[in-house]
């Protein structure tokens, strides 16, 4: 069964979920006389079926291969890509394909935002992580030194095609780091994607139920808020901390493992600020621990400190967070006492491993 998930907004979409459903780019793209599948080495096989099923529908399709992973995310990978294009003769009626997880998506979507100022762009995410996050909702980028996804684009894909047979192959601590967003929607919007969880935090027995049911909380914020200036800010919820320790790390963390770390963070944090119950802190922190997630990090605190402040989700030097007033209401704290940011630093701090 093939699940769908409408996407509003000015630019309205589908989500389609399911096994297979990689073959539908043949009616996503029919008509369209170029298209460049980008992909990363590991995704090759996949990416030359993409080709094959374009190619037997007519469109003159070619495979791009880019880095794989974060190493993906660079202005230099981008300018090839660009350099790319221009040899495959890439006009405003072709489209580029991102077939990957979310390092890749998240470059194809920027590449196609840019290029000839915006070509039509279909994600294929191979990951948990792709399919309920980088792959739905327009967001495109790229880092630099400054941090990351500083640089990018609003650009919404024409389709989003979550194949979930391509998860197959996909490794577990990948398939675990994937659920950090899913469980992240369900603390934000979903109370049932946690009983889920509780039932099984492997998140194998509900895969495709517990995919559609992020997707459709992503899908509900980003159709009223796509450029992020009110409620699909929500959707941040464990990011602040989530990207500082990606930063510091060099990208040596898994997203969905720094996540999981920042929403413990977040939960600890609306605990000091009298938001949360110890029993709903604690919610947080046994459901992350249970899913095989990391629930603290040992670094330098004044660094983590200063490199959330650059954070785009930051205003002048106000330092802000996702956090919940209460189970399933999110709300925004800003420049938050330093003893309550110590505080949670602390909980976090001693509960690394």
């Amino acid at each position: 069964m093939t699940r769908r998930v409408p996407v509003a907004g000015e630019q309205p979409y589908e989500v389609a979920i399911g096994a297979g459903v990689q073959v539908e780019l043949a009616l996503v793209l029919a008509g369209t006389p170029k298209v460049a599948v980008v992909h990363a080495p590991p995704l090759a096989a996949a990416a030359g079926a993409a080709v094959e099923t374009l190619q037997t529908a007519g469109v003159a399709a070619e495979a791009v291969v880019v880095p794989d992973g974060e190493a993906a995310k660079t202005a230099e990978v981008a300018a090839g890509l660009w350099e790319e294009f221009g040899r495959l003769g890439l006009t405003r009626s072709d489209a580029v394909v991102g077939l990957g997880g979310g390092a890749v998506t998240d470059l194809a979507g920027f590449v196609a935002a840019t290029w000839t100022r915006g070509i039509r762009f279909v994600t294929v995410p191979t990951s948990v992580l792709g399919m309920v996050d980088a792959a739905v909702g327009g967001k495109t980028g790229i880092n630099t030194g400054a941090g990351k996804n500083l640089v990018g684009a609003f650009h919404p894909p024409a389709a989003v095609l979550a194949d979930t047979d391509l998860l197959a192959g996909l490794p577990e601590a990948e398939f675990r780091s994937g659920m950090a967003e899913v469980v992240k929607c369900g603390f934000l919007a979903d109370a049932e994607i946690l009983r889920l969880l509780d039932a099984d935090p492997t998140g194998r027995r509900d895969t495709e139920e517990l995919i559609e049911r992020a997707v459709r909380v992503k899908a509900d914020a980003v159709g009223e808020d796509l450029y992020d200036t009110g409620r699909r800010e929500f959707l941040n919820y464990g990011h602040t901390l989530g990207h500082a320790i990606e930063r510091l790390e060099d990208f040596g963390w898994r997203h969905g493992e720094a996540v999981a770390v920042g929403l413990v963070f977040a939960a600890e944090l609306a605990g000091q600020a009298g938001l949360l119950t110890r029993t709903e802190v604690d919610r947080h922190r046994d459901l992350v621990a249970a899913m095989g997630l990391p629930t603290g990090y040992a670094g330098d605190w004044a660094r983590l400190q200063q490199v959330m402040r650059v954070d785009k989700k930051a205003r002048g030097a106000s330092l802000r967070f996702v956090v919940l007033d209460g189970l399933g209401n999110p709300t925004i704290l800003t420049d938050p006492d330093q003893s309550w940011l110590d505080a949670a630093w602390a909980a976090v701090n001693e509960g690394a491993t």
